[in-house]
């Protein structure tokens, strides 16, 4: 089940490679740099709303939230696919939101199915799969990329949209079956199973990490990417001996086991609070400002109405949306500072590795920090958002070939500020409403997406592509004109507002976190 699991996250990451194929979408359909970032931004709100898939889940089993999630994803990105390729007429701006909303929406429901899947069924190792299953998703977009390469040999994103319509439903199906809650029962070997999960995986990003740089430095062929996605497809599906050798072993142990010999197995059982149907909803309003201590369990409209639950609102808004702009407009700020399209796919692989490795190092190392020196996780979060500054900067001026770092920096960035969010959810508010309150910091990616994706860099782009058509002495866009611009000041502006958005949330972390130091530190 748990490797089922894996499988299926690892094919759930569309949703960050949207830079490899939004220059089809703009160049097929004739959009703007501002239509383009506003599909984006529905992108963005489709893989955030996991509000609907928890309630959907309360109801019905985790396979069929799974094949749910399948059927929005062929939907939602083969009637883009359809689009881009001319063989249904042109939809309108809306339509084409919808199809994206509908494919993305798909990553909630394949999250949701598989992560609350298995925390439910390794409650004694919780920490450990949440890790996993959170990387298996970062590097999803790198396994793609490779097995589109691998598939089709070209750098054509109509056949990337292609492929990411039919190959997570073809994946889903396969281990969909496996994926159910079942009698938590804590085996002797689970931890060491899951490192050496951890171990394959660290393995393969080190795999994909390699043939990113030869596949930068060397042309391939057709059958050097067959062979090079043989060998990701591979490396994918070796945790599989480890696997059913252990299952073997549960197996011949539990065969053999007595009624006087039960030490090979331990069962955990624990019982889950819930609200009660007869919640006097008069007195819970009521004490909405008059919330308990930090760290203690808070309900959900103390926490919602805390003026710490809006720092970190606007902390998600500004810090995940501010690198999710640059990730989602990488295809266009590389053709912007004339990066060949080669280059374009190296910076999406690199931002799905490197988000892969930010979501394991700052787990581990804030567990680490947090109980060998008191160092509190909103420190390590401020932290985190001035190293997004760097890979800013870079890209609002346009350092020579620095955008290869910038893809490493916001990939590590985007990652990383996961884990801690959601962990200082859980440290300020307590775990009673902890699914309910961290869905609810998903939900402001959008909004920030939203104001700086859109309002922000999508505008500013545009505007600067008028200007430049205007030296040619064309002073409004007709169509067939592509509206692109070249040249570091197509995105200068943006990103220096940006920046200055991430220095004021560190401001107000570097305060929030020495303040509540002990705190956050229980």
């Amino acid at each position: 089940m748990a490797f089922s699991s894996l499988k299926i996250l690892s094919m759930s990451g569309a949703t960050f490679i949207f830079g490899l194929y939004s220059g089809n979408i703009k160049s097929s359909l004739g959009y703007d740099q501002t239509t383009v970032n506003l599909i984006s931004f529905f992108k963005d709100l489709g893989s955030n709303l996991a509000i609907i898939t928890g309630l959907i889940m309360e109801i019905v089993p985790p396979w069929a939230v799974l094949a749910i999630g399948a059927v929005l994803n062929f939907f939602g990105y083969f009637m883009i696919w359809l689009a881009v390729m001319g063989r249904i007429s042109k939809p309108h701006v809306w339509q084409m939101c919808l199809y994206i909303f509908i494919g993305s929406l798909s990553q909630s429901f394949a999250n949701t199915g598989a992560i609350v899947t298995c925390v439910k069924n390794f409650p004694a190792s919780r920490g450990i799969v949440l890790g996993l299953l959170k990387g298996a998703v970062g590097l999803s977009g790198a396994i793609m990329t490779q097995f589109y390469l691998a598939i089709y040999g070209d750098n054509k994103g109509e056949s990337l949209i292609l492929l990411v319509a039919w190959l997570p439903v073809l994946v889903s199906c396969i281990f969909l079956p496996s994926i159910r809650i079942m009698k938590a029962i804590t085996q002797e070997n689970d931890v060491k199973m899951f490192y050496n999960f951890l171990f394959v995986s660290l393995g393969l990003a080190g795999f994909l990490l390699i043939m990113i740089i030869i596949q930068k430095k060397f042309t391939f062929n057709k059958a050097e990417y067959a062979l090079s996605g043989a060998v990701v497809l591979v490396l994918t599906f070796s945790p599989l001996i480890l696997v059913i050798r252990e299952e073997l072993n549960i197996w011949k142990s539990k065969k053999g086991l007595v009624p006087n010999d039960i030490s090979q197995l331990k069962v955990s059982i624990e019982t889950q609070n819930s609200p009660s149907s007869t919640t006097n909803w008069s007195s819970c309003f009521k004490s909405v400002f008059n919330s308990p201590k930090r760290g203690e369990d808070h309900t959900i409209l103390q926490a919602l109405f805390n003026i710490d639950m809006l720092i970190l609102f606007l902390a998600i808004t500004f810090g995940v949306g501010g690198t999710l702009t640059s990730v989602d407009n990488l295809g266009q700020i590389g053709k912007a500072l004339g990066y060949p399209d080669s280059s374009i796919s190296t910076f999406v692989s690199l931002v799905s590795i490197w988000n892969y490795l930010g979501r394991v190092a700052s787990g581990f190392s804030s567990e680490i920090l947090l109980n060998t020196y008191n160092f509190p996780r909103p420190l390590m979060l401020t932290f985190v958002l001035l190293l997004s500054c760097i890979g800013h900067l870079l890209i609002a001026f346009g350092v020579r070939n620095s955008l290869y770092v910038s893809s490493v920096l916001m990939g590590f960035c985007l990652g990383a500020q996961w884990p801690l969010i959601l962990s200082i959810i859980s440290e300020l508010f307590g775990l009673k409403y902890y699914a309910t309150l961290s869905n609810f910091g998903y939900v402001s990616t959008p909004i920030g997406g939203y104001i700086l994706n859109v309002r922000v860099a999508g505008h500013l782009y545009d505007k600067e592509a008028l200007k430049q058509l205007a030296t040619k002495g064309i002073f409004t866009r007709k169509d067939g004109v592509d509206l692109n611009c070249i040249g570091v000041v197509c995105y200068k502006q943006a990103f220096l507002i940006i920046t200055l958005c991430y220095i004021c949330r560190s401001h107000c972390f570097i305060d929030f976190g020495v303040e509540n130091k002990k705190i956050l530190c229980k």
